[in-house]
């Protein structure tokens, strides 16, 4: 078993919690305190085309007090527009009952000896707590909670804007465990050594400053830690690029490095396959080439370097029954000889693989065109993966064998999203998750032994979905590819065009779309009249790694074009039209909704973009962004900055377009997507004479929200935007 989570190193550098769950009157540049109309540069190459063309760079500088004066003013003025809609106030106490509300259900976590561990918060524990209980009390109404860790009394009684992100403890006994501590949301934390026993930090214990990267544990007195460890440890994107090994009483200083990678590296870590009884089998460093591209080097006893003979395009799932997993994201021949295909999910038996190469490996599982291995784990002694078919899932357990491995199908709703969690080593039981867009979410407790499953737990309907239903359609993209969408509605809902719709898409970095269950979409939109589209463009991994590598680098523009076609699929059958039709995305779901605004915004009547990237040829200057250019492309490269000019959305705005009145928010802690791209985005969007809300948040992280009331807040102005854009006619500016 993996202890630690590498697979989730391209979740944390790209992804972003803005989930599909999760927006104006105008005044003059003078009045609201925007940037004055920067004076036209004349230039070869065109606006913004290198730093000394672009009038905005001085909004790059994160704290600089221009350009915090410039996001206060702009706060002042959005806010005072949005909060001011009598509508404001209700969708804020609705999204505030919904986040902070008790009755979610408390997402469980196997520690060895068969307990129940949760980190909880609601309005009572804003910044949470960590918290255990046994099985059988977890499975009751009322669970009994001890509690291991108060992040709220922590940060309290330190005086500390102290975000938990997590924690790693130490197999078997998981006694002792490495805190991460955020200070406001940032990636970067602080990791300090906890007795999970004692339940208080360990005095002279391990504390690691504030820094990008972790630490994983070999024994009590041993770490292998990635950090910064001074000027030249970093790479490009400001990751980690050396692994040490340190020994209990050591300075990072003192460590003993391991491992040093190149400066354009995305980042280094290290971490041990464990088997299910905690016995490490393999001490490892993956050297992250670029975003998709990885090595794999094993450590020795005697501290050498062994790189295993993987290919580049792959990544180790997990330890079942002696056996390594190995999942694959492109064709390949092994050194056995045998080939195997993109999306094969393989598996070596390890002592073996590891004295000679050239072992058979065992095919696990080939998934169709139409199918995508969406998540897995793994139990004492079983195999369990989350199959999705057409994006509707399913769950197999998979027994390990000489020959074929078996396979058998949890009896489970049909037609919903299945979610693999947490899984037991002391036996074969595994918490199943299962969710629709109108199906609230239940969690199920199997037993992949015997294939029994019980539902633990579910939560209550949160908006009324009585004469609601979900279609899935399909859009004809550019190039004759079919884009498969969900549409969420009312089943009498008219087909006049005149629905207001939101069409939410991400498109980007092999992240998929599936359905589930958003009580703030619900309660907010949905139950308000409104109709919510889900976009499976290529970009994301709704069917495997082809589906995304459809749309990598030089054929990214197919992705904005998969999300056109379904706008303009939405509009032909007369679901919705152009002014009732708004965008919305995160991230890379803010790129896509940039690409909208500057390539079809007649399509459009709304814009929510979120902590977005938008300046595409400096992206890779600004804090982790060189570790995209696996996904976009290198600007540096004049071949590939070609393709990439030619849909950056802050180069490509222009004067006299029907640009929408667009709502951009971000965060100034955000260390993972710059808050200069929404800035720039803004600021040139007025200078361009266009209505744009902007809003900042001061605090939290690329999530948008360091505690719940921050969550809320952001909810209520994006739908309170949504309703004046596409609820009101005409849409209020």
């Amino acid at each position: 078993m993996i202890r630690t989570s590498v697979a989730a190193l391209a979740a944390l550098l790209a992804s972003t919690s803005l989930t599909p769950s999760a927006m104006a009157q105008t005044t003059s540049a003078a009045s609201s305190g925007a940037v004055p109309a920067a004076a036209t540069v004349a230039q070869a190459g065109g606006f913004a085309a290198s730093p000394e063309t672009d009038p905005y760079l001085w909004l790059e500088e994160v704290d600089g007090a221009r350009a915090m004066e410039w996001v206060h003013a702009q706060n002042a003025r959005t806010l005072s527009i949005l909060q001011g809609d009598p509508r404001y106030a209700t969708l804020h106490q609705e999204a505030l009952d919904i986040v902070q509300s008790r009755d979610r259900i408390p997402s469980p976590g196997f520690t060895h000896d068969g307990h129940i561990d949760n980190f909880w918060q609601d309005a009572q524990h804003v910044r949470g707590v960590w918290r255990r209980t046994t099985l059988d009390s977890y499975r009751t109404a009322t669970p009994q909670w001890e509690t291991i860790l108060d992040v709220d009394a922590l940060a309290a009684a330190e005086d500390a804007n102290w975000v938990y992100k997590g924690s790693t403890c130490l197999p078997p006994e998981e006694r002792y465990c490495l805190i991460s501590l955020s200070n406001g949301g940032k990636d970067a934390v602080t990791l300090r050594e906890f007795d999970s026993v004692e339940r208080k930090f360990v005095e002279g214990g391990v504390v690691l400053p504030e820094s990008k990267g972790g630490a994983s544990w070999i024994d009590k007195d041993t770490l292998l830690v990635s950090r910064d460890f001074g000027p030249g440890t970093l790479t490009d994107s400001g990751y980690p690029m050396v692994v040490k090994r340190m020994k209990r009483g050591q300075t990072l200083e003192q460590a003993e490095t391991l491992f040093t990678g190149q400066p354009t590296d995305v980042s280094v870590s290290g971490y041990t396959l464990r088997d299910a009884d905690g016995a490490v089998k393999a001490v490892l460093i993956n050297r992250a080439v670029d975003f998709y591209s990885s090595e794999t080097w094993r450590v020795t006893d005697d501290g050498a370097l062994i790189q295993l003979p993987l290919p580049a395009k792959s990544d180790i799932a997990g330890l079942v029954d002696g056996r390594l997993l190995v999942t694959l994201k492109q064709d390949w021949t092994a050194p056995s000889g045998q080939t195997f295909q993109t999306g094969d999910l393989i598996a070596w038996p390890l002592e073996a693989w590891l004295a000679d190469a050239r072992t058979l490996a065992q095919l696990v599982l080939r998934p169709t065109e139409r199918q995508a291995i969406e998540g897995m784990n793994v139990t004492r002694n079983r195999l369990v993966v989350a199959l999705y078919d057409n994006v509707r899932g399913s769950v197999r357990v998979y027994t390990p064998g000489e020959g074929a491995w078996a396979y058998t199908t949890l009896d489970l709703p049909q037609n919903v999203s299945v979610g693999v969690g947490s899984a037991s080593e002391k036996d074969d039981k595994v918490f199943v998750s299962v969710t629709g867009y109108l199906n609230p979410s239940s969690l199920w407790l199997a037993d992949a032994a015997t294939g029994v499953v019980d539902q633990v737990k579910s939560m209550p309907a949160k908006f009324d979905a009585t004469g609601m239903k979900v279609d899935q359609f399909q859009a004809r993209s550019a190039d004759g590819t079919m884009i498969p969408y969900f549409v969420v509605h009312k089943a009498d809902m008219p087909l006049d065009g005149s629905n207001p719709t939101v069409l939410y898409g991400y498109g980007g970095f092999e992240s998929s779309l599936l359905p589930g269950y958003s009580a703030t979409v619900g309660k907010l939109w949905l139950e308000r009249g409104g109709v919510y589209v889900i976009a499976n463009t290529r970009g994301g991994g709704e069917f495997g790694p082809r589906w995304h590598e459809a749309a990598l680098q030089q054929n990214r523009q197919r992705a904005h074009e998969d999300f056109q076609a379904v706008a303009l699929d939405l509009i032909a059958r007369d679901i919705t039209s152009q002014p009732k039709l708004g965008i919305m995305g995160g991230s890379q779901g803010g790129l896509f909704m940039g690409a909208m605004l500057t390539q079809r915004p007649d399509l459009i009547n709304a814009a929510v973009i979120q902590v977005p990237l938008f300046d595409m040829l400096r992206f890779h200057k600004l804090l982790a962004g060189a570790s995209w250019i696996g996904e976009y492309g290198n600007p540096d490269i004049p071949e590939q900055r070609a393709w990439i000019e030619q849909y950056s959305p802050y180069q490509n705005l222009r004067a006299g377009q029907p640009y929408p009145e667009v709502f951009i928010h971000t965060s100034t802690k955000d260390d993972r997507v710059h808050p200069g791209h929404a800035r720039k985005a803004a600021a040139r969007l007025e200078e361009l004479g266009y209505p744009v809300l902007f809003y900042e948040n001061t605090d939290g992280g690329h999530a948008a929200g360091a505690n719940l009331q921050e969550t809320a807040r952001r909810l209520a102005l994006e739908y309170t935007y949504l309703s004046r854009r596409l609820m009101d006619t005409p849409a209020q500016q």
